[in-house]
This record gives structure tokens, sequence and C-alpha cells, in this order.
């Protein structure tokens, strides 16, 4: 069974007025899943999407399976035309700027007085709850400067860092498919329409989840830590090799054993410097901790410095010890297709074509 032929939302009309990436990401989902959507675009241009500097592949990532109508919301006709879609459609996707489906007639109110099974998504920056964050605009890097994102990354004293893909589109987009799914099973429950109210902001919490939530309960805010792991076990880090970069996950105890016998440094368990009391190979799962964790890191990264990454990582692999040497994107998609550890989906329209990650999930019967 291929991606393809997996589409549990045939049958479900989507009437999708997004642009640019989070909306259309997420209505592209819907697409995938079986869904038809018909992407509604102003005739002057229409998505930015089509126009940026990497041309109609871009457009096409995002966009590939949909119906496209031109309207112009600003003519009455166009707004009939437009209320008559709604009326025969499951899903409604909006967004653009705040209030301006509000503005023809096209608003929650007014679309689930038409519909009223109708699940209204409205995507915006800082959701529609709060009067004064409301009619925000927002974009990505906006919304990771002003979540906090900006100051996870890198150590203490380091200027903001921004993450280098637009991480928040890409989770406001899945967080509207995801709810979208779910409002139409509750539709199918309840017989009633609902408005989601998705933002880019609940997104980024979503992302930070754990962080977020000590933010909310105790008002506190993590330290920097560079590159080191989630566990706070000083083994798990990157560390530069004589040939790349190697990250360790030796977050337990047994990790961590596997990684300095393959390294010849079985000997530091037990070094009174490094560990004391002795690591402990047996009893509760725990997270590694050191008396000294800066010198753990010092000879773990003079061990690491005589090996070559790619070879480390296939010995460790071998061990059970969770690592990867630093790739590129570019490196992982060719490593990862040719080990068949990705099912790619190749979208064309005419003689143009993509080679996608499809959606991120196998299917089998």
């Amino acid at each position: 069974m291929t991606q393809q032929d997996f589409a549990p939302l045939a049958g479900v009309q989507v009437l999708d007025f997004s642009h640019v990436i989070a909306g259309p990401l997420a209505t592209f989902f819907l697409t995938r899943l079986g869904a038809q959507v018909i992407k509604v675009e102003h005739p002057d241009g229409g998505d930015v999407m089509r126009n940026t500097e990497k041309g109609r592949q871009s457009f096409l990532a995002l966009n590939a399976g949909k119906e496209e109508l031109q309207l112009d919301l600003s003519l009455p006709a166009h707004q009939a035309r437009a209320r008559a879609l709604l009326a025969d459609c499951n899903v409604l996707v909006d967004n653009l700027r705040p209030g301006t489906l509000e503005k023809y007639g096209l608003g929650y109110d007014a679309a689930i007085a038409i519909n009223p099974r109708l699940v209204y998504c409205a995507i915006s920056g800082f959701g529609r709850a709060s009067p004064a964050w409301g009619l925000r605009p927002a974009y990505d890097h906006v919304v990771q400067a002003a979540t906090g994102m900006t100051f996870m990354a890198g150590l203490e004293g380091d200027p903001p860092i921004k993450t280098g893909f637009p991480v928040v589109d890409s989770a406001t987009g899945l967080l509207a498919a995801f709810a979208i799914v779910a409002a139409l099973r509750d539709v199918d429950r309840t017989g009633r329409g609902c408005l989601l109210d998705v933002s880019m902001t609940g997104a980024a919490m979503q992302l930070m989840y754990g962080f977020a939530a000590e933010a909310l309960t105790q008002g506190t805010t993590p330290p920097r830590v560079g590159n080191q792991g989630y566990s706070g076990s000083p083994s798990a880090d990157f560390f530069p090799a004589r040939e790349g970069w190697i990250a360790f996950g030796a977050n337990t105890p047994r990790q961590l054993a596997g990684l300095l016998d393959e390294l010849g440094m079985a000997d530091t368990l037990r070094d009174p410097a490094v560990f004391d009391p002795p690591l402990e190979l047996t009893g509760k799962p725990t997270f590694v901790r050191a008396k000294d964790p800066a010198e753990l890191k010092r000879r773990l990264r003079a061990a690491v410095a005589q090996e070559d990454a790619a070879d480390l990582e296939r010995r460790l692999i071998a061990r059970g010890v969770p690592c990867s040497r630093l790739r590129t994107i570019a490196e992982f998609a060719r490593d990862a297709v040719a080990e068949g550890a990705i099912e790619t989906v190749t979208l064309t329209e005419g003689e143009m074509s993509v080679t996608t990650p499809g959606l991120g999930f196998g299917v089998r019967r």
C-alpha cells in the first residue's frame, strides 16, 4: 500500500483561503489524505509563493493536488460564489490577515450560519482570543522572537539565535491539520461545526512543550546549554572528530559504558575525579550525572578527535549507543533514501516535479 492509496479524508471538501506556508501546508496534508481542496487566490498575483526566487517548485511542494480558483472578494458576485462554495464544504481554512474574510461576509459567524456543520480553521500569528494581540501580523522569525524560542539555542551570553528553517510555520501547518481532522470527527459525533483558533504562537509553545509547561507553572526560563541534549547528561552532546562531527546520545549509564569502552576509556567509569561514587550500571533507569561533567567532556573530546566520525558512528550503532555523525539535510536525504528509511512522494505538474518526504509516516495493511 502506498501513501497515494491512503485516503481517509476522501469525500471531505475544503475551501482554502490561505497563502505562504502554514495554511497551505495544512491543506496540503489534507489533500494527501484524500480531501478535495479548492485553493482560492486573488486574480492579481495570487499566493506570494508563486513568485519567490525558488520559483514554481516551492509553490508546487505546498499546493500540489489542489484545485485553483481565482476570486476577487471585493466583488459582490465573487463573494456570492465563495458563500455558495462554503455551503457545500466541510472545512474552511483562513490564514489571511485577521479580519479580512469578516470584511467580506465570510467570517466564522456568517459562515456557520450558512453551514452549521462547517469546520472553520482560522490560522493567525497570535490567535483570536486576545483583543490586544489578535490583530498583530506575524512571520515565522517574529514568532520565534516573541515566544522565547530564539533564546533556547546557543549558550548563555550568546545573541539570540533563530532556528535555521521556518519551524513555526511548519509546526502551525501540522497543528492545523491535526485540529481539522479532530474537528471533523467531532462533527460526526455532535452534528455541529466549530471555530478552530490555531496560532503560530500556540504551535511554538507546543514545540517547546516541556519548557512551556515549566514557564507557565513556575515562571522559569531554562538555561541555554548549546548542543547538549535535553537529558542534561554530559555525554549527550556534539563532539568534533578527526573527520567530521558526531552527536552522542549516551544518556544512561549503560549507554555511556558502551561509548567509553569503544573509545578505550572504560576506566573512566571508576575514576573518582569524574564519578564519585563510581557510575552504577544496574538499578533503576536514570540519566548520567558526573562529579565533574566538564572533565568528562574534555576526555571525550580528546578521544573523539582521533576518530573518523562515520566509522565511529558505525561501531557505536553496533553497540546500541544512540549516535549520529552530523550531516547536511542533502546528505541525510541521500543516505535515508539509499537505506529505504524514508518514503518519498514525487509531485508533478506539467513538466515540473518535486520529490517530497510525503506525509512523514508509512502506511501498511
